[in-house]
């Protein structure tokens, strides 16, 4: 009886072992949008830009939170999921209207001692984007260096991927006198 058992569950085993390749394959066509060679690869944009901040780091810093970036950023409204009461911090999760669309972010790392946050963001069906900001002092000045990545997630999402890298690449100027008007106490 217990031989029987044992070629029950080998039996058993062998089954899923041999579904597991289908299976994967299925899981990796919903997740990636289809298979590359039905729809092709999705857009994806990698822009960079950096600003001159007006204040030693330790003072920039902070602006780079969700919640204190309300401050300089017109028309910035994230809606706090976590934390509660609203902190930033590692791990805060947040949601930001795009147009019709709402967008889930999640912050990834919030290093102010170390000049290194970034958030990653998705809006359901349509794209992924990885923020990255680095932060170097310099005196009474900070260099912050900011990257966009952008990945489209279907077919309908790659022109909208890459028209935001456009505004992406033009962002600097901008960021950079809101920032500055800011901590010059004129906004």
């Amino acid at each position: 009886m217990r031989s029987v058992g044992l070629f029950v569950i080998g039996a058993i085993s062998g089954v899923v072992f041999m579904a597991l390749p289908k299976v994967a394959a299925r899981l990796h066509g919903a997740i990636h949008g289809g298979h590359h060679g039905e729809s092709g690869p999705r857009a994806h944009t990698e822009e960079k830009f950096a600003i001159t901040a007006n204040a030693p780091m330790e003072q920039v810093a902070p602006l780079f939170g969700a919640d204190k970036e309300q401050g300089w950023a017109p028309h910035w409204e994230p809606q706090f999921v976590h934390p509660s009461p609203v902190s930033d911090e590692e791990g805060m999760v947040f949601t930001v209207a795009h147009q019709h669309f709402r967008a889930v972010w999640v912050n990834t790392a919030f290093d102010l001692k170390n000049g290194r946050i970034q958030y990653v963001y998705t809006i359901p069906d349509a794209l992924v984007t990885v923020i990255t900001l680095n932060l170097t002092p310099q005196g009474q000045q900070t260099r912050v260096e900011v990257e966009y990545d952008r990945t489209a997630l279907s077919a309908e999402a790659d022109g909208h991927v890459r028209h935001m890298a456009e505004g992406d690449r033009k962002s600097g100027p901008e960021w950079e006198q809101q920032v500055n008007q800011f901590l010059a106490g004129k906004k």
